[in-house]
Formats: C-alpha cells, structure tokens, sequence
C-alpha cells in the first residue's frame, strides 16, 4: 500500500526546478572592446624527454606592451635522441599572445547548454532577439509536465537492450517497470580523480549501465537534450533559427582537467551539437565551446552591478555551488562599467560536496534509522523517502533554529507495524475539516519522524562545513575580497545561506545571492556567447603543464642524482628525467594564450614524419628531477604531429633522399579556462595543423 508524498512542507511541483521561482530571465548589453595589458612569459627552453636543451632561470611577468620574443642560443650538437637543438636557438619557450577575434557574424545563434549533475538546461539568444546585444531565452516548457520548468533532471531510463525509453522529467518521474533502469549523476564519473582511478568514486553513486561507459550516457542525454532543444527554438524563432551555423557552449565544472573536457567535447559532438554546416565547412567542430560553470556564472554575475555594487579594481569570489560539485573562482573588475571585463585573479579550487551529497547522506540515515525494517528499504521505498526530502526539505532546511522541529517523511510500504524509537509511525489517522459546503476528510498513513537535529548533524552539517572549507582556504589564498556570490542549484540552501553569513560576514563586505542564482551559470554562457570580445580577458592557471626532459648535467645533478647523468654518442653529458615546466601553476595568462616549444626533429628516412611528446600536469611548481614530483606527475595526453607537412620536412626530403636530414619547427600550446589545444607551428609563424593529443 502507498501514500502520497507528505513532509513538513508540502509540494506540488514535479522534480525540475519551476520557472516561477525566480525572476524573468533579464537584459543585458553589449560591451565594447577595451584595450588590454600585455603579458610577456619568460621561460626555460625546452625538449621532450629524449631531447636535449639549454637551461634558463624562468619568471612571469606583466608589462604595458608586449615585447618582442627573444631566445636562449645553445651551441648545435647532433645528440643521439633523434632531436637537438639547431646552431641559431635551442628549443625555446616563449609566448605568443594571439589576438583571436571573437566577433560573432550579426544576428549569429548563440546556444547554451548547462549539463548539470542533477539538473541540465538550455538557454539561447541572438543579436536579433530584441535588442541590438541580444537577450537571452530559456527553454521552459519540458516533456512531461505542463508546468514551466528553468531546468529539468539529468536522468535517463533505459530498457534491458541499453535503449533510452524517457529521459529529463520523464526518466525522473517514471514508475517502476520492469526490465528499466534509471540512471542520474554519472556526470561525476568524468571527475580528474575518477578518471584515473575509479575506486575513489563515492561507493555511494550508482553504477553505469552495462556495457556503457560515462561518455555513452552523455551522449545519450545531450541527443535527447539537443533534439528537444532544436525543436523547441525552431519554434519560437523560426525566422532566425539557423541552427546548423551556431555556436553552442556547453559548461564544465573548474576542477575538470583537459581529458575530462576531451571527452565532454567527444560526447557532446557524438551526440550532434554541433555539424557541417556547409559543402567545405571543415572547422564545424571549433563551434563547439567550453567554458568553467564558475567563469560562466561570474559573467551573468558582473552584469548585475545593481546588486553588489562592484567597483572597477575590486574583487569578488564567485561560489557556484550545483549539485555535484562546489566551485570556486576569484576575479577582479577591470574597465569602467561601459567596458566590463573581469580577469582570474587566484587559482580556482573545487570539490564534490554539491546538494546531491545531502540526498546521498539523508538514505544513509534513513537506512541507518530502519536497519531493523527492511519493508521500508527497498529500491521504491528509499527513493520515496528521498524524493520527499529533496522537493520539500533539502533548500528550505534553516538549521538550528530547526533542531527541536519534528520532520515528517512519509512511506511507501506501511504494512509494517510501529516502531517509535527509530521514529517510525505507521498508523493510519484521520480527520475532517469543512470547505464551503464539503467536508474534506484527510488520511495520514505511515510516517518516518526525524528531529531536525539528527538532519542537521547527520546530514546537513558534513556537506556545509565542507563548503565552508573551500571558502575559508581560498580566503587564505586570497584575502582582499570584496564580494561573495552564490550561485547555482545548491546557493538556494536557506541553511548554507545563513552559514556563509556568520562564517564569513566579518571577512567580506558583501555576501549575496544574484538574481537568476540557480542558472547564472547557463545564462552567463549564453551571455558570453553573444559578446564580441572575451569577457574574462585573463587566467590562472591551475595546474603546472610539464614535459620530462634531458639537460647538459650541471653540478648538482652530478651529486643529486648521479644516476641520471650519462654521456652521450656525442660526447655530452646529459641529465635526464630532468623536469621542464611549459607553465608554471599559478602563471597568469591572457586567455588563450599561446605558448611556444621549438623543436627541431632528425628524420633517419624521409617516410619518419612523426613527432610524439609526453604532456604531464603537476599541482607542483618547483620539483627538479620527475622522482620529487613523482605522486604529483600526471600523464595529460602524449603529443602526437605529422610534421611531414611542413615546408621545411620536405624540402629536407628531397635533397636527402636517403634520409638524414634536420627539420625545426614549434609546437604551441594554448591554454583556455578550460581546454587545452595545439597546433604545429613552423618556426616563421605559419601554422601547419592541429596537434593530436592523445589522452591518457
């Protein structure tokens, strides 16, 4: 027998979060280009591991204008590794800050897609759109509901075949089926952690379907997500729907590194987001954008002036607290409110403590609490108890204030008898009341009693004290704060509301939550989309980029780590396992920076046109040898280019037919709040192609 779903507050509204519950979405304009400082990277010249190059002490810098790039000259060896450094430069690191415009084509779509890991939606905008900056819409209405929703679950039901039956409301929403099976939260499977070990993975989430991995159940939503999507704004806007020639940004959390946005980007284009939109269109996939959930929402949150006041050179800390993961993020106000830019001031910081790791820790109580009842542990049961604390109790929770208040989470099974102590009574009571001419009778059946301290220290505490952490480190790491922003799904939390005022009240002169806090991130990527130039103009970057490299031996590697140094075919002796840093953490960069390797490859035969190179990321920023960073080292990708195309290789070629023969060129990095890219370069500043990266 079954009840309906009955707590301490009532709801009617199905799972998604209602449209109403916020303001309209808002206007914003359009910002003009402003000038801006130039950065200059000094750095150490560099070779893969395998290669030899010439050492530097490295720096960064910031000054008025870009210098020209100089570089560190190395006396030309032929080295026994296949590569060496030329008689001119050895390979040297410099920065190339390229201009790349960002203007979009006038009247240009622009579509947002805020894949959640409870929650996704979708938001657009257009230069036609009402205004000349263009105003951004969401999608509302929603398969199966006829209620207006700003997001809706990211939830799919699947048959015993692997085929998706329903998917958003209606997966979330489906009754139990047999041969079914209901997936949510498998976005946290692209966590850096997960990826390289999938035992850290909370055992509490659950698993992905057989035979399918995280990717294929992204894929399966966003298909689902994009054709509704399509749909829906072919609808509203027709006249201007050119879908096929859109930009499309789709957001990642910060913490994420460059193999989890891989494969976001593999799903998302497996999944149709973005396409050929013509006879010729061969860079339709560079459509595709991903931007950080936190950079996102800081450019919805910088429009709202009206709120918090912000002053050009003030800071401002952007906590975006969703339902997987919190994130963190501090950016300073650049330019007069007519020319708004922000630029990332501190490394971003993150973790998985979102809002659903309070439904995570209210089934383990409710577990804990009827470990003696297991009429009431079932799959159905759990998940009634759990969508009952979720829809009347998880935001609205106050805390203390509530510890004496008696929580109410009705069953679904009450053919169990009573059991006070745990707080279970299933009783059946009933009573009138009249209504007009009618006499309403009302049936409680089957309750489970929680005092709201148990919630509070069980359940609620463990998760908001572990925001708290994040905040208060990045205070320490950042002090000078002039604002706190919540935004996303979990800001909404009365309770963590209230926390972060007494935590933090008397460290920060502003503590806010913006309008449209719960989709700041959807609507700050639309946002960003329609503007004709970068919003956040600068980055820190949050993780040393480093290449394993060989060195001439200096005397300290001769007495710290004599078994690396060797001599070589040449006669020169060589340190290896030496470490390189491309970036250092920390740096501050434009965004999209380029940063140069130069290189230069021996071809044994004219068909050995490939070039490969290891890229390690590092949390460290200091380690000489690759042993002292050895639990910090980690495999990003290996650099794979073909540099066969290259003018300078098949001239080499050809007045060496038999082979061996010597061709320099340059690998770029660029480096963006979220992606990493490359491109092989020449040496003379033409480009020649992407650099494939194959992730580990």
């Amino acid at each position: 027998m079954s009840c309906c779903i009955q707590s301490r507050k009532q709801t009617t509204h199905p799972v998604g979060l209602p449209s109403s519950v916020s303001r309209p979405p808002s206007r914003h304009q359009v910002i003009d280009q402003q000038p801006q400082p130039g950065i200059q990277l000094h750095h150490p010249t560099i070779l893969a591991q395998g290669h030899v190059a010439h050492q530097e002490a490295s720096s960064f810098s910031w000054s008025g204008d870009s210098p020209p790039l100089t570089s560190s000259n190395y006396p030309g060896t032929h080295y026994d590794d296949g590569y060496f450094p030329t008689t001119e430069d050895a390979a040297t690191v410099g920065s190339h800050t390229r201009q790349a415009s960002q203007a979009l084509d006038e009247g240009k779509l622009v579509i947002a897609i805020d894949f959640g890991t409870t929650f996704s939606g979708v938001a657009y905008g257009s230069s036609r759109l009402g205004t000349t900056s263009g105003k951004v819409q969401q999608i509302l209405n929603w398969p199966g509901s006829s209620e207006t929703f700003r997001k809706i679950p990211t939830c799919l039901l699947y048959d015993e075949l692997g085929r998706v039956l329903a998917w958003g409301l209606e997966a979330k929403n489906a009754s139990a089926i047999p041969g079914t099976s209901r997936y949510e939260w498998f976005k946290l499977f692209l966590d850096p952690r997960a990826l390289r070990d999938e035992s850290v993975l909370d055992p509490r989430l659950p698993s992905l379907p057989p035979g399918k991995t995280p990717t294929d159940l992204i894929t399966d939503f966003l298909s689902c997500l994009w054709e509704y999507g399509r749909e829906q704004i072919t609808r509203d806007i027709a006249a201007i729907a050119d879908l096929n020639s859109a930009d499309v940004w789709v957001t990642v959390p910060a913490a994420w590194d460059a193999r989890g946005c891989a494969l976001m980007r593999e799903a998302a284009i497996a999944a149709g987001l973005v396409q050929s939109a013509y006879p010729g269109d061969v860079n339709w996939r560079d459509r595709l954008k991903i931007i950080t959930e936190p950079e996102a929402a800081a450019v919805h949150c910088a429009h709202l002036t009206d709120l918090h006041k912000l002053r050009p050179s003030q800071n401002f800390i952007v906590c975006d607290a969703g339902g997987g993961t919190v994130d963190l993020a501090v950016y300073k106000i650049i330019g007069d409110p007519a020319n708004l830019e922000i630029a990332e001031i501190a490394a971003r910081s993150g973790a998985s403590c979102g809002s659903l790791f309070l439904d995570l820790r209210f089934r383990a109580l409710v577990e804990a609490l009827l470990v003696g009842h297991p009429a009431h542990l079932d799959s159905a049961s759990l998940a009634y108890f759990m969508h009952s604390f979720s829809e009347a109790d998880k935001l609205n929770y106050a805390g203390r204030g509530d510890d004496e208040t008696i929580f109410y989470f009705n069953c679904f099974n009450v053919e169990d008898p009573d059991d006070p102590t745990v707080g279970l009574l299933n009783v059946i009571s009933f009573f009138t009341f009249r209504v007009g001419d009618l006499d309403l009778k009302v049936t409680y059946q089957g309750q489970l009693a929680i005092p709201g301290r148990l919630l509070r220290e069980g359940v609620f505490d463990p998760v908001v004290n572990e925001v708290l952490g994040l905040i208060s480190k990045q205070l320490d790491k950042s002090p000078n704060i002039d604002a706190l922003l919540l935004v996303g799904g979990f800001s909404g939390s009365a309770y963590l509301k209230t926390r972060v005022e007494e935590e933090f009240s008397s460290r920060i002169r502003t503590l806010a939550r913006p309008p449209d806090s719960d989709t700041a991130t959807l609507r700050g990527a639309a946002r960003y989309g329609l503007a004709r130039r970068p919003l956040v103009s600068q980055l820190v970057v949050p993780r040393s980029y480093v290449m394993k490299v060989k060195l001439p031996a200096e005397p300290e590697d001769r007495v710290r780590r004599p078994a690396y140094v060797y001599i070589n075919d040449a006669g020169i002796e060589i340190c290896e396992n030496r470490l390189q840093y491309l970036v250092q953490r920390g740096a501050i960069i434009r965004k999209g920076q380029r940063i140069t390797t130069r290189f230069c490859k021996f071809a044994k035969t004219p068909d050995d046109t490939s070039f490969t190179a290891t890229l390690y990321t590092s949390s460290s920023s200091s380690a000489r040898y690759a042993d002292e960073a050895s639990a910090e080292l980690r495999e990003l990708c290996v650099w794979r280019a073909d540099v066969g195309v290259l003018t300078a290789f098949r001239e080499g070629a050809a007045a060496h037919p038999d082979g061996g023969f010597y061709t320099d060129f340059e690998l770029g990095l660029e480096l963006d709040s979220a992606e990493v890219r490359g491109v092989l370069l020449d040496g003379k500043g033409g480009e020649w192609g992407r650099v494939v990266f194959g992730f580990m």
